[in-house]
This record gives C-alpha cells, structure tokens and sequence, in this order.
C-alpha cells in the first residue's frame, strides 16, 4: 500500500483502514504461533503498514 495512494482517503477511511489492518496483523499473528502459516515477512509489511496510516492520520489531524 502506498502512501499516496491512502493521502486520497478521508480520515474515517483511515481508521477503517487501520482496523482492517490490525485484524489481518492479529490473524497473521495467531497463524505463525500455531504454526499454520510460515510467512513471516509478511507480518513486518502489515507493521509498516499500520504505521504508515498512523503516520498519514497524524499529517491529515495537524492540517486541520
């Protein structure tokens, strides 16, 4: 997901964004400790992702 793509998005979007990234994170995370899933590059892209709408949310709240 890129950063200029989620600068188009409302902030109520973001937060739906950010919900559905923390449940995917939280899914990941139960599938690597019961050993289901091995992908665990994966996990560090959905940090980074989270992090990057927390980041656009905190640019779009200080423009206000």
């Amino acid at each position: 997901m890129k950063a200029s793509e989620l600068r188009l998005k409302s902030v109520d979007e973001l937060g739906q964004e950010l919900v559905n990234l923390n449940k995917a994170r939280f899914g990941l995370k139960m599938q690597l400790a019961t050993q289901q899933s091995n992908k665990t590059s994966e996990l560090g892209r959905l940090r980074r992702d989270i992090a990057r709408v927390k980041a656009i949310m905190a640019e779009k709240e200080a423009s206000k």
